[in-house]
């Protein structure tokens, strides 16, 4: 086990870690089992609830990284934002959505939310008079992200946490983006946090995971809708997301500082029209991430000059990034939202959150920052 008062950097390698390890073993084990002795007192261990040795062992780790007094991992960060907005809302609730969002959370609450009963308004997270404007006695929650995907843009987080504890509302935001590296919601006043784990938290693009953390009764109740929905997270995904996490600072300074320099470079660069990054003196939000976070994130987006046609020779002419969906992994990745993140949305509602055709969206990897300034300036040779 590791203290709580660690930094960072030591409680991603020891925070859950038995002591003395099982069976001697600096690597705590994969238990692969599904069904576990009944105790004396009638608790059952079974994989379905999340409280297999190997799930309570991930579960420890991921609570101490977010600072939180509990988690529950899931099998995917759908599951994870879908589980904790069941525990919150019931059938006449309302939610109000600050910001744009993911693709995949945009769908489950303007198409499918209706289906549950919920009904979401969609405001400007910056906004608090929005905020306002959108509350209702039936209100009972306010989601966010605290960097907009694929925008990057940055909310008055804690604005909206304020804002939530003031009204009795319960506030979720997900933190896929910044990580607890740079961003701890829960320190800022945020009831229940998110993560798709599948990102910058396991690092390797080799599993699909999730996290809710929070107080150990909220995260019983999102427990109790994971476990009748089969989210919970597989044994061997747990151990490589665990064993991902032991590296996530350094990855993460890596992909911070790429992210930067790329951005100060497109910035400067005639066939680029736009770029958005929060590390950016001339992004909106730069001076509130300044103040939020300890670094501004791997992620960044741009517009080249010439639209659709020359974000897709840009794509293409690129050696380095894989052109693929998904984000946060050692190899950097870059893909238009319009054909993958947010593809699920309406052109309209594409249009409204401000994603155009041409937007193109870069994640820093860990390669060499040279290597991939050498390789974006190639590309934009066309």
């Amino acid at each position: 086990m590791s203290d709580a008062h660690e930094r960072f950097e030591t409680l991603a390698v020891h925070a859950g870690e038995p002591r003395p390890a099982h069976g001697g073993s600096a690597v705590f084990p994969i238990y692969q089992g599904t069904v576990y002795e009944q105790t004396a007192t009638g608790g059952v261990g079974y994989l379905r609830y999340s409280n297999t040795p190997s799930q309570e062992y991930l579960q420890d780790k991921l609570a101490a990284l977010e600072g939180a007094e509990a988690s529950i991992a899931t099998a995917s960060g759908m599951a994870a934002i879908a589980t904790a907005l069941h525990s919150v809302l019931a059938a006449g609730d309302h939610v109000i959505v600050a910001g744009s969002v993911y693709g995949g959370t945009h769908a489950l609450l303007a198409d499918q939310g209706p289906r549950l009963g919920w009904t979401a308004d969609f405001v400007d997270s910056t906004d608090p008079a929005a905020w306002a404007a959108a509350l209702r006695p039936e209100t009972k929650a306010i989601y966010t992200e605290s960097i907009s995907n694929p925008l990057v843009g940055v909310g008055d987080l804690a604005g909206i946490a304020r804002f939530a504890a003031e009204h009795g509302l319960t506030s979720i935001i997900d933190n896929t983006f910044p990580t607890p590296v740079l961003f701890r919601p829960h320190a800022i006043g945020y009831d229940l946090v998110c993560h798709s784990a599948t990102k910058a938290l396991n690092g390797h693009s080799d599993i699909v995971a999730g996290v809710v953390t929070g107080t150990a009764e909220r995260i019983d109740r999102v427990q109790g809708f994971l476990t009748l929905y089969g989210g919970s997270i597989d044994p061997h995904a747990g151990f490589l997301l665990a064993r991902g996490i032991k590296t996530l600072a350094l990855r993460v300074r890596q992909q911070n500082a790429n992210a930067m320099a790329l951005a100060q470079f497109l910035e400067g660069h005639e066939r680029v029209a736009e770029v958005r990054y929060p590390g950016l003196a001339s992004h909106p939000d730069h001076e509130r991430a300044a103040s939020l976070f300890n670094g501004f994130g791997s992620m960044l987006s741009f517009t080249p000059v010439g639209g659709l046609e020359a974000a897709e020779v840009l794509i293409k002419g690129l050696r380095l990034p894989y052109a693929a969906p998904s984000l946060g992994g050692v190899e950097s990745l870059v893909t238009r939202p319009a054909i993958s993140s947010h593809a699920k949305m309406s052109p309209c509602d594409r249009v409204l959150a401000g994603i155009g055709e041409d937007l193109v969206r870069f994640s820093s990897g860990i390669e060499a920052t040279e290597d991939l300034i050498d390789d974006f300036s190639q590309a934009l040779d066309f």
